[in-house]
């Protein structure tokens, strides 16, 4: 199964989170400082804010899958479509250690598709690859 993934970067984390915890009639199912993630299943999108971007806006979009099966067949996709994409095995992000793969569509969003493997106790333990526009968890420069 699928989940739709949206990230915005913001200014005021307390404010956002109040206002999307009534928004979406409930509390974050992740929490910290400078991240707050809904996890949600009426809409199904792991939906995600954070304070750590210099731009404040859509910092990007994803797909969340729950195997690495899913994963390659989205990335299958991306090739399918003739879109660039880059591996992320193991990456540290958003709290989480996760599979990933990169792509940017033609307005120059980046996208990725994901699969958590486990929660770990900081928003980023590794330098990121490059390949879209700077944002706070995803790769930086197009290929």
């Amino acid at each position: 199964m699928k989940r739709f993934h949206v990230h915005l970067a913001l200014e005021n984390l307390n404010e956002n989170v109040r206002f999307y915890s009534a928004l979406f009639q409930a509390e974050p199912s992740v929490r910290h400082v400078d991240y707050a993630k809904w996890m949600l299943n009426d809409p199904k999108v792991n939906f995600a804010i954070s304070a750590r971007s210099q731009r404040v806006g859509l910092d990007h979009l994803g797909i969340q899958v729950e195997s690495g099966e899913e994963l390659e067949a989205v990335n299958d996709s991306f090739a399918a479509a003739a879109l660039p994409s880059e591996a992320q095995k193991q990456a540290a992000c958003c709290y989480a250690r996760s599979d990933k793969y990169w792509t940017v569509d033609s307005q120059g969003i980046a996208w990725e598709a994901f699969h958590s493997l486990d929660s770990i106790p900081t928003f980023d333990e590794d330098n990121v690859v490059e390949l879209s526009p700077k944002s706070a968890c995803c790769p930086s420069s197009k290929p």
